[in-house]
């Protein structure tokens, strides 16, 4: 049996890792189920971008691309509109120092739930870029 000690030093060198980043991801999720829309994009950097397959979809001239945060708070100001109970179940989060990913699933009554990956690119401790993959 290991010694009390080597038992508490072994817990300790296996408890999670939490990288400081994980912070925006979680921030990230808890704004947009609240609908808080000036708290999500406090997030992002000035000169952000934001790419998704929905907006490609509404919006085929952008090529699926926002820039800037005036363009994301219209993007999720009309989103909220369309999808009032729209909710999103974090499922998962990994954090470097430049990038954040996380998983969740994205819930709208009239739908079946999809499942989602969405990229943020960390610059200065704001999203600079963010990406969303259909799953």
């Amino acid at each position: 049996q290991l010694p009390q000690r080597a038992l508490a030093h072994s817990k300790r060198r296996l408890a999670p890792m939490i990288h400081p980043n994980e912070a925006i991801a979680k921030q990230w999720i808890l704004f947009f189920n609240a609908q808080n829309v000036s708290k999500l994009v406090e997030l992002y950097d000035d000169q952000c971008t934001h790419t998704s397959p929905k907006i490609r979809a509404l919006h085929p001239e952008t090529k699926g691309q926002l820039i800037g945060k005036k363009s994301l708070a219209a993007w999720w100001n009309d989103s909220f509109v369309r999808f009032p109970h729209i909710c999103y179940e974090l499922s998962s989060v990994t954090a470097t120092d430049e990038r954040v990913v996380i998983e969740y699933v994205r819930h709208v009554p009239s739908s079946d739930p999809m499942l989602v990956a969405e990229f943020f690119d960390i610059r200065s401790g704001k999203i600079a870029a963010s990406r969303v993959y259909h799953g």
